[in-house]
């Protein structure tokens, strides 16, 4: 067993009671909390010390390699690199260097603030971007396929189809109410009742794992999403593809629309 997986199991002994995982859901839940800190850029070991200083309080780098079952030296250079990236404070108690963990909100917004500052000067110190011909892209994995379809409706300008299961179709409510409430075109395809103000709601068959969305006539992302799928969209705003695609959409939608006419 690598020092890595032994802290890790540590980390997870210590830090849930009973208690704690009836109300987070158990190990599961402190696994992702490891996941979340390293998408802050914590290492896993630093992720795991963070956790530690967190639940210990002030402490020595010996103290954390004790309780968590490591090296002196790997405590010691992940409490250095965690000042570092501003998740820990070192105090200095005579000869005793300690450490406290930067408070978690704050860790979190200080790192948010200095990728939006990087973002912004990538942005201006961008590259002239060579004109291409639209293509057809293959998107793999549910968190891309997420962050893909959230950034196609942030930048509709006129109007979103959206085709899913009712369970997908909440993961995008705060993008739809806002598309909804600046007055863009929604239409949303769906096999469970829903309410979006200002939104049509088509209601048809199971959708399944099927997702589909289309922006301002341009771009179609269609395929497959969610657990036990093959977690694979294809996104395109090759003319004829969204052509195809819209007309498909179109033809559903109007035997929908009869369907519920005569059962009016």
């Amino acid at each position: 067993m690598t020092e890595v997986e032994k802290y890790t199991i540590v980390f997870l002994e210590r830090t849930t009671t009973k208690e704690n995982k009836e109300k987070t859901g158990g190990e599961m839940e402190d696994k992702s909390y490891i996941e979340r800190l390293m998408e802050f850029g914590l290492t896993r070991q630093e992720a795991g010390i963070y956790g530690c200083l967190i639940s210990e309080g002030k402490t020595t780098g010996y103290e954390v390699a004790k309780q968590l079952g490591i090296s002196r030296s790997n405590a010691y250079n992940s409490l250095a690199s965690m000042t570092e990236k501003g998740a820990a404070y070192l105090v200095e108690e005579g000869t005793t260097k300690k450490y406290v963990p930067v408070p978690l909100d704050e860790f979190c917004k200080n790192r948010i603030r200095r990728l939006e500052e990087s973002r912004r000067w990538l942005e201006s110190h961008m590259p002239s971007e060579k004109d291409h011909v639209e293509g057809y892209i293959t998107i793999e994995g549910s968190a891309n396929i997420l962050d893909k379809v959230r950034n196609l409706l942030a930048k509709a300008e006129e109007r979103v189809y959206i085709s899913c299961t009712r369970n997908y179709l909440l993961l995008f409510v705060d993008e739809l109410e806002s598309l909804t409430r600046n007055r863009k075109k929604v239409v949303i395809i769906t096999d469970q009742p829903v309410n979006f103000k200002n939104a049509r709601v088509y209601i048809g068959n199971n959708r399944g794992m099927q997702i589909g969305v289309i922006t301002d006539s341009k771009y179609v992302l269609t395929g497959e999403y969610g657990e036990g799928s093959l977690n694979t969209c294809l996104y395109s705003g090759q003319k004829n593809f969204v052509e195809l695609y819209k007309s498909a959409l179109s033809n559903e939608i109007k035997l929908l629309a009869i369907r519920e006419e005569k059962t009016r």
